[in-house]
C-alpha cells in the first residue's frame, strides 16, 4: 500500500464529525515528523504548514472535518470503519476529503518547490467554512491555491479534471406579515399566506443566473424549498415563512430583494457561501498540465456544482482551482469510498503543480 493510501486509512479512522481535534493532532504530528516545514495550529484548529520560498506562494488546501457518519461507518469502539475492497477504500471521509488531504500532505513533503509552498487543512468546512474564514482573518493569503475537493470523472471516465469555477449557495427566508382574523370573516384581516404566495410567484418567475469562467459555462438556480404559516384551521394567519435556496454563480445574483415590493414581506439572508472563479488562465493551464502528466486520461477545465472553501479564498483575493479524488455521488453517502489509484494520481497532480508554480508563473 502506498504512503498516500496508508495515511488516508489512518486519517479516515479518526472521528471528526463533532470534534476535529484528534484528526488535526494526527495531521500536525505527521507534518512535524515527516517534513522540515514550519507547522502552525491556530486557535480554531486549522493546521497550516509552510516550506520553501519564492516570488509567489501556492497552498494545497483541504479540510479534515466530515459530515456525521452512518451507523455502518462507525465501529464498536467509536472509531470510523475503514475497509479496502476492489481497489477502493470505504469509510466516512474517504472521498470528502481525507483522501485528498493525505495526497496533498505527501506531495507537500516530497515536492521540490520553486515557490513558497503551503499546506492547509481547515476545520468546519461542512458547516459553512468556519476554519477557512478564521484563517483568512488571521492573514492566510497565498497567491494561488489548489483545493482538493472532488473533480474526478466530471468530464469523462477515469479522469481527474481541473475545476475553474463552482457555484455558491445563498439560503434566505421570506417572511410575510398580515393581520389575524376569524376565518368566517377573512376580509377583516390580512392573510399572510396570500402575501407569501405573491412573493413565491415572483421567485418562480426569476431567471436563473449564469456566468462564464475561462470559457466554461456555469448555471445557477433558485427554488422555494419550504413554506410554513397558520396556527389553526379557523384563523386567518398573520405570519407565513418561506425558505429559498439559491445556487449563486460568480458576479451574478438573483434579485430576491424584489419580493419586498409585496406589502408586509421581508427578505433575510441566512447563509451566503461564495462561488469560486479562477481569475488567472495561466495558473489554470499550469494545473491542467500537471493533471495531464499525472494520468493517462485527458483531463479538462470544467465547473463544479458544489460550494467549497475555494469560494472563501477567492473572495479574499487568492486565485484558486479545485482538483481532487472524490467522484460525483460519493461524498456524504453511506457507501462513501475513494479509488486508491486516483489517490496516487492526485498525489502526482499536486506534486507536479507544486514544482511548476513559481517557475512557470514567473516566466509568464
Amino acid at each position: 500500500m502506498s504512503d498516500v493510501a496508508e495515511l488516508t486509512r489512518e486519517l479516515v479512522s479518526i472521528p471528526s464529525h463533532e470534534d476535529e481535534r484528534a484528526a488535526g493532532d494526527a495531521i500536525e504530528s505527521w507534518l512535524r515528523r515527516e517534513t522540515d516545514a514550519t507547522v502552525h495550529r491556530d486557535e480554531t484548529g486549522n493546521v497550516i504548514a509552510r516550506r520553501g520560498d519564492g516570488d509567489v506562494s501556492l497552498a494545497l488546501v483541504g479540510h479534515h472535518d466530515v459530515v456525521p457518519p452512518a451507523d455502518r461507518q462507525v465501529d464498536d469502539d467509536g472509531s470510523y470503519v475503514v475497509e479496502e475492497r476492489d481497489g477502493r477504500l470505504y469509510g466516512r471521509g474517504t472521498a470528502d476529503m481525507k483522501g485528498s488531504v493525505a495526497a496533498a500532505m505527501c506531495a507537500f513533503r516530497d515536492a521540490d518547490p520553486s515557490c513558497e509552498l503551503a499546506f492547509a487543512s481547515f476545520v468546519g468546512e461542512e458547516i459553512g467554512g468556519v476554519g477557512a474564514r478564521a484563517a483568512i482573518d488571521d492573514g492566510f493569503a497565498p497567491d494561488y491555491a489548489l483545493v482538493g475537493e472532488g473533480s474526478t470523472n466530471y468530464t469523462g471516465d477515469d479522469v481527474t479534471d481541473v475545476v475553474v469555477a463552482h457555484k455558491g449557495r445563498r439560503g434566505s427566508t421570506i417572511v410575510a406579515h398580515g393581520e389575524a382574523a376569524h376565518a368566517s370573516v377573512p376580509e377583516s384581516g390580512e392573510n399572510a399566506v396570500y402575501r407569501a404566495c405573491d412573493a413565491v410567484d415572483l421567485v418562480r418567475e426569476m431567471p436563473f443566473p449564469e456566468a462564464e469562467v475561462l470559457g466554461e459555462r456555469l448555471s445557477g438556480s433558485v427554488a422555494v424549498t419550504g413554506i410554513d404559516g397558520g396556527s389553526a384551521w379557523n384563523v386567518v394567519p398573520d405570519r407565513c415563512e418561506v425558505t429559498v435556496d439559491e445556487r449563486t454563480v460568480p458576479g451574478v445574483r438573483v434579485e430576491l430583494e424584489a419580493v419586498e415590493d409585496v406589502d408586509g414581506v421581508q427578505w433575510t439572508v441566512d447563509q451566503d457561501l461564495p462561488p469560486m472563479e479562477c481569475d488567472d488562465e495561466a495558473f489554470a493551464d499550469i494545473v491542467l498540465a500537471a493533471a495531464r502528466d499525472a494520468q493517462d486520461g485527458d483531463p479538462k477545465l470544467t465547473t463544479k456544482p458544489h460550494a467549497t472553501d475555494a469560494g472563501w479564498l477567492t473572495q479574499a483575493g487568492t486565485t484558486c482551482v479545485v482538483a481532487g479524488a472524490s467522484e460525483t455521488g460519493e461524498a456524504h453517502t453511506k457507501t462513501e469510498s475513494v479509488s486508491l489509484d486516483v489517490l496516487d494520481r492526485c498525489y502526482r497532480l499536486y506534486l507536479n503543480a507544486a514544482e511548476r508554480v513559481g517557475v512557470e508563473t514567473t516566466d509568464e
